[in-house]
């Protein structure tokens, strides 16, 4: 069930470590989720990053695929 991987254990990085992990990896390959509001992601947001508010998170995992890394911010 996708819910369990929600709640294993995962790594946290910093910015610097992100970036790196991002300009490692071949864009599609990981997720980018950004979980601030519809606002905050038009007025700025890292190109690539898909948006799903925090309040819509759990509504929305079958919009995240489970076999692809996702880092949030």
């Amino acid at each position: 069930m996708f819910l369990n991987r929600l709640f294993r254990r995962v790594r946290s990085m910093d910015s610097e470590k992100a970036m790196t992990f991002m300009e490692n990896h071949t864009e599609g390959t990981f997720t980018l989720l950004d979980v601030r509001q519809p606002k905050e992601y038009k007025k700025a947001h890292i190109p690539g990053a898909k948006l799903i508010p925090l309040s819509e998170l759990a509504d929305s995992l079958n919009a995240l695929d489970p076999a692809k890394p996702v880092i949030v911010y």
